[in-house]
């Protein structure tokens, strides 16, 4: 054998080695699963994280162990006031933020702080944003924050005013106090607009922000604040006015996203679709039985009448343009909710 043939035999025996070496590591890769990191920052007692847990664990049981599942709760990752931008950093898979912790980069989903929602009911508010208003900024949240929107949202539930030594008993009785809110320039609108002073502070600090009176009063869910367990800190008196219905919005990254096969993404998608109606069901359940749980810690509710709520929408509907310009709204996101009220 001389050698030409030698050297010749040598390079192809190296040639296949190396290819062999490459298939076998792209099998390792292919077979690896893909890991989805959720960031939650409530608790995991909290109806939100509850199906999130459900579905997170259908998620990865029907991928057939292609897809690894890691649910990040109570803050640990990130708190959802900064969950955004570590979507757009890729910093996390998969997060469900309030619409109203988005608004600095998608203004629309500050949607709902228009005063013609007010006091609506769930089914009216759902009727909305299931629809060509939610498709809209769904698309906004694609292009803005490259993040596929699962489906339909997930309730929160009313967002009422909670007290800890002021009662009250209409929207002027928050005149002049310090009320915590969740995020989003709609709601510190709606504060000064009854003249008090709106204070911006992320869930996981409230109870101690409370309890330290940086703010006196607070907008929130009966559930919320049953999960933090906020009668220690101080709350006494409850508005249920319903001012807004509050949702949160799931998304999953456009970067995660594109590395799922067609069927994975159907999966993705197909799962939360089936179970959502069940988690809003849940979620209207655990608000109505928050709403005893609080009273039987002694806070006192008042409840406004559906005139009452009328008279009050009224009283912000000649702001509505105004405003919709200071939130940034679309007009066609603002032309959309309008037009499911003709009558407001």
């Amino acid at each position: 054998m001389n050698t030409t043939t030698t050297r010749r035999k040598f390079i192809l025996s190296t040639a296949a080695l190396a290819t062999t070496s490459f298939m076998s590591s792209s099998t390792r890769a292919a077979d690896e699963p893909l890991l989805i990191r959720c960031s939650l920052d409530t608790a995991p007692s909290h109806g939100r994280n509850k199906a999130f847990q459900d579905y997170l664990a259908k998620l990865e049981a029907q991928s057939g162990g292609r897809i690894k599942t890691k649910l990040y709760e109570s803050g640990q990752l990130f708190k959802d006031l900064e969950v955004a931008k570590a979507m757009l950093q890729n910093q996390v898979e998969m997060a469900c933020p309030g619409s109203w912790v988005i608004t600095g980069i998608v203004p629309d989903a500050d949607a709902f702080q228009l005063p013609v929602l007010y006091g609506r009911t769930a089914d009216e508010v759902h009727k909305i944003f299931d629809n060509e208003a939610g498709k809209l900024i769904n698309a906004k949240i694609a292009e803005k924050l490259r993040g596929q929107v699962l489906g339909p949202w997930i309730d929160l539930g009313y967002e009422n005013w909670y007290s800890t030594k002021t009662p009250l008993t209409s929207l002027d009785s928050v005149k002049g106090l310090k009320v915590r809110n969740s995020g989003g320039p709609g709601q510190a609108w709606r504060a000064k607009f009854v003249g008090a002073i709106p204070n911006t502070t992320a869930w996981p600090s409230v109870p101690l922000s409370l309890s330290q009176g940086v703010f006196d009063t607070l907008v929130s869910t009966n559930e919320s604040l049953v999960t933090a367990q906020l009668w220690d800190a101080g709350v006494k008196y409850a508005y249920e006015d319903h001012q807004f219905f509050a949702m949160y919005i799931p998304m999953i990254s456009t970067t995660f996203w594109s590395k799922l096969t067609p069927d994975l993404q159907k999966l993705v998608t197909g799962i939360w679709a089936e179970n959502i109606p069940t988690y809003r069901a849940h979620m209207a359940e655990a608000q109505t039985k928050a709403r005893t749980t609080l009273e039987a810690h002694n806070i006192k509710f008042v409840d406004p009448s559906a005139e009452q709520l009328a008279a009050d929408r009224k009283r912000m509907m000649p702001e509505q343009e105004s405003l919709a310009k200071e939130l940034k709204l679309s007009p066609d996101v603002v032309k959309l909710i309008n037009a499911g009220f003709p009558s407001a």
